[in-house]
């Protein structure tokens, strides 16, 4: 099968789906990547801290405005990566259809999930930036794409 674009998923919209998002379109120029959030409010920035935390790391998400995830995202894209085994559930209970093409961001570690750092410390963000980062490119290495 071939990835031609990839939605990657979170509750808001505002932290890890936006950074993640990001971090993907750096490793995967030719494939189209972008966001929502289960419960994201429309057309906000990205939070603050991690903002500031992806600026403090050469990632630059200043332009992100979040989005609530619709059932017609799922289908236009290839690929649906989310942070929580509960996001996998939420997704297909609503695209049932997608089984097989949600899959958690975290998979190819240890850590599958891939916890909420919003309202937490500026720690927590950059812990939760360095697994996102390491993440996407395990998602680069393993769909092989040409750069």
């Amino acid at each position: 099968m071939n990835i031609n674009s990839i939605l990657v998923v979170c509750v808001g919209n505002m932290c890890r789906s936006p950074t993640a998002e990001y971090l993907l379109k750096q490793s995967l120029q030719h494939v189209r990547v972008t966001s929502a959030g289960l419960m994201a409010p429309k057309n906000k920035a990205a939070c603050a801290k991690a903002t500031k935390i992806a600026a403090a790391n050469g990632l630059d998400i200043s332009s992100h405005k979040t989005r609530k995830l619709t059932t017609e995202m799922v289908i236009q894209n290839d690929l649906v990566l989310v942070m929580e085994s509960d996001h996998v559930k939420e997704v297909l209970s609503a695209a049932p259809f997608a089984h097989g093409k949600v899959i958690l961001f975290g998979r190819w570690s240890g850590d599958y999930e891939i916890a909420d750092p919003y309202r937490q410390s500026d720690s927590m963000y950059q812990a939760v930036f360095l697994k996102l980062k390491e993440q996407a490119q395990n998602w680069a290495h393993k769909l092989d794409l040409p750069k």
